[in-house]
């Protein structure tokens, strides 16, 4: 009979791999962030009744969005595959994980911007159309600062969607707490590593969860202050 792995293995076992979800979750939410609000106000402001509406720009866009949202992970992951090594020169580790959390949380990212964009009152917005602001201006100071709250709580999601999606990355040798969960607690039996993966995902989820809905309260609460 196979002797249980010792805690002490474990333990130092599901912090590397705990260290390589963060780093993955971490990057590809920032990508995701950084490209995908430009795709969510685009599709704001090109929507009918939007700041500058532009109907075929509007559907092609948002088309891509929708088929991008629509593909499975696992998917994404052998699509991208010719991608990611021509970037990275391999397909395996954390890093090239990457690519693929970060390309199927761009339209994701996009799609929640523009619904939270969405929600800014037309009074707001009409306001400063008629101070003669510009475009720009609009977007910085009446769009992203009234909707602030709503868009942290959606980095929130997002992040906690990638987290799940790192996971499903360890299947293919994306390492990380998915790789460690397959490799030594489903595929060996090991109890220990199976729950300790588990346990660990449900604490980092829970821990974005609570950093999102604080900050988009404190966000919320300085907005209200200066008005």
């Amino acid at each position: 009979m196979r002797s249980a792995t010792p805690w002490s293995t474990v333990f130092d076992d599901v912090l590397l791999a705990t260290g390589e979800t963060l780093y993955m979750v971490g990057v590809s939410t920032l990508i995701a962030v950084l490209l995908g609000t430009p795709v969510g106000i685009w599709l704001q402001l090109t929507a009918p009744g939007g700041l500058k509406p532009r109907p075929l720009p509007h559907k092609v866009l948002g088309f891509v969005v929708d088929l991008g949202r629509s593909m499975p992970f696992l998917v994404l992951l052998v699509v991208l595959t010719s991608l990611t090594r021509l970037l990275l020169s391999t397909t395996i580790g954390p890093t090239a994980a990457i690519v693929p959390l970060a390309v199927g949380a761009i339209p994701f990212v996009g799609r929640l911007v523009q619904n939270v964009l969405s929600e800014v009152h037309v009074s707001v917005v009409e306001a400063a159309v008629t101070t003669g602001s510009s475009t720009t201006r609009i977007v910085r100071s009446v769009l992203l600062r009234e909707s602030l709250p709503a868009l942290v709580n959606a980095i929130g999601v997002t992040a906690i969607a990638l987290l799940g999606y790192s996971a499903m990355a360890g299947v293919v040798g994306g390492g990380g707490l998915g790789d460690l969960a397959v490799r030594e607690g489903y595929q060996r039996f090991n109890d220990r590593y199976l729950w300790s993966t588990v346990a660990v995902l449900a604490v980092i989820a829970t821990a974005l969860q609570f950093t999102a809905n604080r900050v988009a309260r404190a966000v919320d609460r300085r907005r209200h202050a200066s008005v």
